[in-house]
């Protein structure tokens, strides 16, 4: 199973440009599609958890579902895994950038890439968005949350914060009213 775990996300780590939020479509595919190791809810808490915390939200997220998977070894693993061909990648582009610098077809390359990177993380947000409850509340935390972050008003840091505060404070009310938020589900 640990040789599983690293190949699956040595995979992921290997198929993607773009960084952490262009691999969550893949890990989605792959943690939950395929192997089945987690669901889909338990997925979403995990992206909430790797947003939230220190460090990029692919190592996390992998982190996390090794660690549920097999422990400390499946997390050493899965970490390993994804981390291992941006590491190389990262080492050769360090060894030759000058000589990437200057040439027009990689830069061409890269900007291509950027905006297929743009489209999986747009992807990566609808298939979240899906799996969301939706109700007056989700609908005012998401209005709420990309105003303050595309006007660049408050960090994208503090918006997780205090979006998971509210999110809280929401749910202890809830509770202490009588139960569910079922009445403002659209």
């Amino acid at each position: 199973m640990l040789i599983e775990i690293f190949l699956t996300f040595l995979k992921i780590g290997l198929f993607t440009f773009g960084g952490g939020y262009s691999m969550i479509p893949l890990i989605q595919r792959e943690a939950i599609e395929k192997r089945h190791w987690i669901d889909n809810d338990e997925f979403l808490d995990i992206i909430a958890i790797a947003e939230s915390t220190p460090g990029p939200i692919a190592i996390n997220s992998a982190t996390y579902i090794g660690y549920r998977l097999r422990g400390f070894w499946g997390s050493l693993m899965a970490t390993l895994g994804v981390v291992i061909p941006s590491f190389v990648v990262i080492l050769l582009v360090s060894m030759f950038f000058l000589q990437f610098k200057s040439n027009v077809y990689i830069a061409y390359a890269f900007q291509g890439i950027r905006i297929g990177v743009a489209i999986l993380i747009f992807n990566a947000a609808l298939k979240i968005y899906k799996k969301v409850n939706k109700n007056w509340f989700t609908y005012v935390m998401i209005l709420i949350g990309l105003v303050l972050v595309l006007f660049d008003i408050v960090p994208t840091l503090l918006v997780i914060l205090i979006g998971g505060l509210v999110g809280i404070l929401h749910t202890i009310i809830l509770h202490r009213n009588g139960g569910e938020d079922n009445g403002g589900t659209v």
